[in-house]
């Protein structure tokens, strides 16, 4: 009897398992081509800007206020007066009113009767006051509060001031326009940001010692403004003031309104001071603030 003999079919199903089996492992196995990619990292950020500080004014002396006065604009003359412009459609105009007294010495109205006045400032010998929604700004003779003449601009008004050289306008917005006050032509524009968010509602304006000063519509706040970055580098907090008004308003039997807020800045430059109040306040405030300081009388 023959010994049986192995069948063929083996080793060629043992060479397909092998090469099966060094497939799967080499598979398996990471593919090695270099050093290992490193790890991603996330986009670097810009680190957000410092908090800005928050300065409290104090009182130095307070003054009896217009309680009809809507008041929108606020500029010292010097020589103890201060020029004032006040707002709502029939009520709107021009006046020019005594620190110690309240008391009216020049006025005039809006040119035009349907306007509703805002901001207002005086450049050399001119007087400029914008409108709310009418796009008008009219010029004033200091002097003798004549009409001069009439510019036209689109958008809102709110707030405005000088430098020396441009007018600085607001209009509600995080914006401030800077225009030419002979055509009123828009020169340049900075939006205004605190920690890198704009801050909105700049209503009347003031431009003191290389900084622009903003009421923020409806609030206790007062914003200090650098002109070129629009950075807000300090908040000037004016809730005690409009604490005392509402107390001494709701006395004498006229409380505050919704929309009778802080609205009105203006510097005394003799005693680095600033006269601030509100919309039909009864009182005007002189404050001391950390970084104003006195400088030499200007002339009207």
């Amino acid at each position: 009897m023959r010994p049986a003999l192995p069948s063929p079919a083996l080793p060629l199903f043992a060479s397909i398992a092998s090469l099966l089996l060094t497939a799967a492992l080499g598979a398996a196995a990471p593919a090695v081509s270099g050093p290992p990619a490193p790890a991603t990292l996330p986009a670097p950020t810009a680190p957000r800007a410092a908090a800005a500080p928050v300065l409290r004014p104090t009182v130095v002396a307070r003054y009896p206020h217009d309680r009809t006065a809507f008041t929108q604009g606020l500029h010292y003359l010097g020589g103890g007066q201060y020029l004032e412009s006040t707002g709502l459609v029939g009520r709107s105009g021009i006046r020019i009113s005594a620190l110690k007294t309240a008391k009216v010495s020049e006025q005039v109205p809006t040119p035009l009767a349907e306007a509703f006045g805002e901001g207002a400032t005086l450049l050399g010998s001119t007087i400029y006051q914008i409108t709310w929604q009418n796009g008008v700004a009219f010029a004033y003779d200091r002097r003798t509060l004549r009409e001069l003449g009439r510019y036209t601009y689109a958008g809102e008004g709110w707030g405005l001031t000088h430098d020396g050289r441009s007018l600085i306008m607001s209009n509600g917005s995080a914006e401030l326009v800077w225009r030419d006050p002979k055509t009123f032509a828009k020169q340049r524009s900075v939006t205004v940001t605190d920690q890198g968010r704009e801050v909105y509602n700049l209503n009347e304006l003031e431009y003191v010692q290389g900084y622009v000063y903003a009421n923020i519509f409806l609030s206790d706040r007062i914003a200090r403004i650098h002109p070129q970055t629009g950075r807000v580098t300090a908040w000037i907090d004016v809730s005690a003031l409009t604490r005392e008004v509402s107390v001494a308003a709701s006395r004498q039997g006229q409380p505050l309104g919704f929309d009778d807020v802080a609205n009105g800045i203006a510097f005394v430059p003799e005693r680095g001071t600033l006269l601030l109040t509100g919309k039909r306040w009864p009182t005007l405030f002189e404050v001391k603030l950390s970084g104003v300081k006195a400088e030499p009388t200007r002339r009207p």
